[in-house]
Order: structure tokens, then sequence, then C-alpha cells
């Protein structure tokens, strides 16, 4: 997950009440209009219980900042 994926995800969890298991999350965020992107993160957690939204993003398997098919390499 990137740092703009973080963003999106504390806002998509935004009034998520805690603890709250991996479903839970999905099915907030799906409410809430999440994009696909933030979505397809959620649904790459672990399936436990999560306490709060630091811990959601901390769980979230990390990705590079960059996308290596595309952009400018220097």
């Amino acid at each position: 997950m990137t740092t703009r994926d973080e963003l999106r995800a504390e806002k998509a969890l935004q009034g998520m009440e805690f603890p709250a298991s991996k479903t839970q999350l999905i099915d907030h965020a799906s409410e809430r209009s999440a994009t696909p992107k933030t979505l397809q993160a959620l649904h790459a957690l672990p399936d436990r219980q999560f306490e709060n939204k630091d811990d959601v993003v901390d769980a979230v398997p990390q990705e590079p900042e960059g996308d290596a098919s595309g952009g400018v390499h220097r």
C-alpha cells in the first residue's frame, strides 16, 4: 500500500467502530464508496480483528510508491 492508499483507507474507514473484522472493514468501506484500489488493499488484509485504523494500515501489505510497468524511469 502506498502513502496515498493509506490515506484512502483511512478516509474509507472514517466512522468505523473498532475492534472490527476484515469483513466489517470491507463492508464499511464499500458503503462509503471506496475506490477499487482501496478495496483491493483491504481484501489483502489478514483475516483477523483490528483494534483501530492504525492497526489496519499497518497490516496492509506494502507496495512500492511507483509502478514498475509505467511512468518515467530516471
